[in-house]
């Protein structure tokens, strides 16, 4: 019978870092949305870690990512969440500037002599999926696509790409995060934490599907009335376009590793984010995107959706911050897996054999 992981998993610096390693520099990561950097010169920063990523359109259209790091002397070269720049990008320290596409323009004082083009932007690798844009800052890496495998045929009804940002908020959680990613695979704890939610699906019907070395994840359909996930059941938005009747009375919930949580409901789409920021501390970035054409309606209302995951979140977090506290105890020892928790283990095999990968290099 599969158990939990040992402590050292939850508490153990050094190995926190290592993982991190592991999953975050040596995989692809989501970092935001396409349409953030829609135009030429428009940006958003992502923070990885210490790191610290530019996410650029530049003037030729590309999408874009470079290290946020001047050649010069290492200075950030840019501290602004997001924004655009108009047409370049200049260290605020001795103003060495760079073209959009990572180019050195301008290095002051330096000699006559100095190759400009021996010190371009160091770049990140960068591409998109269905309007989600991913990093990858590892050097040896396989192709998003590989890493997806079937995800983009399966949610291709959704049309992701169309969807746009309603609401965005941010939570400080005070726990590991593959703690978090247990609690969003399972449902076992809703009667007991999430009575709200409990009223809208069963909480034994997941229709999980086979986990895999880089995503997880199943779905879930409606009790009774219920027609989406909000705080009465009931649905006040159209469906999204392009699903069909399946689709329409059930929500995806995935995990694509290491910080992708993508909940696909009828009506709309929830992302969490999650950014690790210690062995016990986690930041999580929850987004829900709907579809432009319902946001236009008069009388658009979200409210009922957000407040009701806003809640659901909050238990979710508060739970998890009690797990934390408790496999810190001395007394914790693992302990076992019930059949319903098959992704849980799933999930524990994935670390355990990114661990033995990295220690064979």
């Amino acid at each position: 019978m599969p158990s939990t992981l040992p402590a050292r998993y939850f508490v153990d610096p050094e190995l926190f870092r290592k993982e991190f390693e592991s999953f975050f520099f040596d995989g692809w990561i989501r970092a935001g949305r396409a349409e953030d950097v829609a135009s030429p010169g428009s940006f958003f920063l992502c923070e990885v870690g210490v790191e610290s990523v530019i996410v650029l359109r530049d003037q030729a259209g590309n999408l874009r990512a470079f290290y946020n790091v001047c050649r010069h002397r290492g200075t950030r070269l840019c501290t602004a969440p997001q924004g655009r720049f108009e047409g370049r990008l200049q260290c605020p320290y001795h103003g060495w500037t760079y073209r959009l596409d990572g180019e050195l323009l301008g290095a002051p004082h330096m000699e006559p002599c100095f190759a400009r083009e021996q010190y371009p932007l160091l770049p990140v690798a960068v591409d998109t999926w269905d309007g989600h844009v991913f990093l990858h800052l590892g050097d040896s890496r396989e192709p998003l696509a590989r890493q997806l495998d079937e995800l983009p045929v399966k949610f291709a009804a959704w049309r992701m790409q169309e969807l746009r940002l309603y609401r965005r908020v941010m939570y400080q959680v005070k726990a590991n995060w593959k703690l978090l990613i247990a609690n969003y695979n399972e449902c076992l704890h809703c009667p007991q934490l999430h009575p709200a939610l409990n009223r809208l699906t069963d909480y034994l019907g997941a229709e999980n599907g086979p986990a895999t070395e880089t995503y997880m994840g199943g779905a879930m359909g409606f009790r009774g009335a219920a027609e989406t996930m909000s705080l009465d059941g009931k649905r006040r938005r159209s469906y999204l376009p392009g699903l069909n009747e399946r689709q329409q009375r059930q929500v995806c919930y995935y995990v694509i590793y290491p910080n992708f949580l993508l909940s696909l409901h009828p009506d709309y789409m929830m992302v969490h984010t999650l950014w690790p920021k210690a062995v016990d501390q986690t930041d999580i970035v929850c987004e829900w995107y709907f579809h432009p054409e319902e946001m236009s309606k008069p009388g658009f209302m979200a409210e009922d959706a957000i407040a009701f995951w806003d809640q659901t979140n909050r238990e979710d977090w508060a739970i998890v911050e009690q797990s934390q506290a408790g496999v810190q105890s001395r007394a914790y020892v693992p302990g076992p897996y019930s059949s319903r928790e098959e992704l849980l283990a799933a999930f524990d095999q994935v670390v355990l054999n990114r661990e033995r990968r990295s220690q064979c290099f």
